[in-house]
């Protein structure tokens, strides 16, 4: 049986460098270990990066590419792109154990040392030396680059009271304490948000990427360091706080670009998968699908709206916290209704605003708007984007003389009467009160094709919504809810139509 062929139990079975020889293991640098796999699961038609969603013909190809290549890979893109978590997942194609000296500090290949240490235990005891397994779990290392950051932190530095304790002289290379690029060897090795890092320390890294040499205060040692290197960083980083100076750009062999997703179902499938809802009382909340594409629309809205810094970009965060505080909005209303179950209701995005407030970056305009109120501009902006998927146009009907269907509830609201929708209502009022509508129900069973009845309500509100999108009601924020009333009686009252007044404002400010 070769070496590939021994199992987990048996490996570690190998507590020796002469059983390892016998073994016939062969030493390989870990771009190798990484493309072996790789190639391996490809054939096998195997997904390495299981759940990332949206990137199987873009980003993914792209990294594979590149580990075949044995590039070292920086990941560019903007916030909440899955930078990070890609990386992360690199670890799947590491070999499951690998042999290391026993003992020694940089996990030095036994056929294969780098560090003193290693080199003088395997000249003293041979094939006697000990022999260590290390998981692939733990050839990982992470550093967020921040400017604080120094060369001794990631290359090393001469340890004075080591060269005290051992008397040693500071000639000695025994006094070097290594920084955490040396200690992953044969590790993957990710530096997020590259451009942070100031240029100095940058330059630190050239000649590691290249050369494999480090030196440390006056030391010159040739260290040929296996590392797999993973970088990310922000375009707006290389304006805003710093720049990757270009000649590590130029030994990054492959700078790959991430993206949002490109469409809602992918987004959908990235907000269900991350979002922390597993201990929430789900049996008792129904969802309707289009409320899930709302939450993904709103993202679509931010990432286009000319009040969030698209240079910032808006992370897929936004949704999955949104979604979360969705949940928590019909949650809450269950324990204080002390109902069975409820449907989330359109009135119910009231409560993913400070969800959205705290994940978009505003330029000028936006920030004179205060967060709160662009957050609620993007929430009816989703409404009115996916109101014509389900409802005729507003707009397209009113210029038709005969067929609007919209008349009969619109000619409620102007006769005076008004409407107030609030998160915290009971089921039983909220129904009532969305029936009390003319005309409202017979709109929504006419357009809104294969409605689910649980869902008719949440319909019905959703239209009331969409025809104060389109300027054909006025909506209003109150409290906990949102109050309805004809659109040309609340100009006296608002100033323009449908916007918000100064008490509006003042719940956002």
């Amino acid at each position: 049986m070769t070496y590939e062929q021994l199992g987990s139990e048996k490996l570690l079975q190998i507590k020796s460098l002469g059983q390892l020889k016998e073994s016939g293991y062969q030493p390989k640098s870990i771009k190798e270990e990484l493309r072996k796999n790789l190639i391996q699961n490809i054939k096998a038609k195997q997904k390495v990066f299981e759940g990332i969603w949206g990137y199987e013909d873009t980003v993914i190809p792209d990294i594979e590419r590149a580990i075949l290549s044995k590039h070292n890979i920086n990941l560019l893109g903007l916030r909440g792109q899955a930078k990070t978590r890609i990386a992360r997942m690199m670890t799947r194609l590491l070999d499951e154990y690998v042999p290391v000296v026993q003992g020694a500090e940089l996990n030095d290949d036994p056929l294969n040392p780098l560090s003193m240490q290693a080199i003088k235990m395997i000249e003293e005891k041979g094939d006697d030396t000990p022999v260590g397994w290390w998981h692939r779990d733990d050839r990982y290392t992470e550093k967020l680059a921040t400017p604080d950051v120094s060369v001794a932190d990631l290359i090393g530095d001469v340890d004075p009271i080591k060269a005290a304790t051992l008397k040693l002289s500071y000639n000695d290379e025994r006094v070097i304490h290594f920084g955490l690029v040396p200690r992953s060897h044969r590790s993957i090795f990710v530096i997020n948000e590259l451009p942070d890092l100031q240029a100095r320390i940058q330059v630190a890294l050239f000649n590691i990427l290249q050369e494999g040499d480090i030196q440390i205060r006056g030391f010159k040692l040739r260290l040929p360091l296996d590392i797999q290197f993973v970088f990310t960083a922000n375009p707006e980083d290389y304006t805003n706080r710093g720049s990757i100076v270009t000649p590590l750009k130029d030994r990054i062999e492959s700078q790959i670009i991430t993206h949002y997703p490109k469409t809602i179902e992918i987004g959908r499938k990235i907000t269900h998968q991350e979002a922390k809802v597993q201990d929430r009382p789900l049996e008792k909340i129904h969802v309707p699908d289009l409320m899930k594409d709302l939450i993904e629309q709103i993202a679509v809205e931010a990432r286009n709206s000319e009040y969030v810094d698209e240079k910032s970009g808006v992370s897929a965060r936004l949704t999955i916290s949104a979604y979360e505080n969705l949940i928590s909005t019909a949650e809450r209303r269950l324990y204080l209704n002390d109902e069975n179950e409820t449907v989330i209701r359109i009135v119910d995005l009231i409560g993913v605003i400070p969800a959205i407030t705290g994940k978009v970056e505003l330029v000028y305009e936006g920030e004179q708007e205060g967060a709160g109120l662009v957050a609620y501009n993007l929430i009816g902006k989703a409404i009115r984007s996916m109101f014509i998927q389900f409802f005729p146009s507003p707009e397209q009907k009113k210029k038709e003389k005969e067929g609007n269907p919209y008349v009969l509830p619109l000619s409620w609201f102007g006769e005076g009467n008004t409407l107030d929708l609030m998160t915290n209502q009971t089921d039983k009022e909220y129904k009532v009160l969305l029936h009390s509508v003319p005309g409202l129900e017979k709109i929504t069973k006419e357009h809104v094709e294969s409605l689910p009845e649980r869902e008719l309500e949440f319909f019905m509100e959703f239209a009331l919504h969409g025809l104060a999108e389109y300027s054909q009601l006025s909506k209003k924020l109150i409290d906990t809810g949102m109050q309805f009333k004809d659109l040309f009686s609340s100009m006296f009252d608002l100033g323009a139509g449908g916007a918000l007044d100064d008490e509006d404002d003042e719940d956002f400010n």
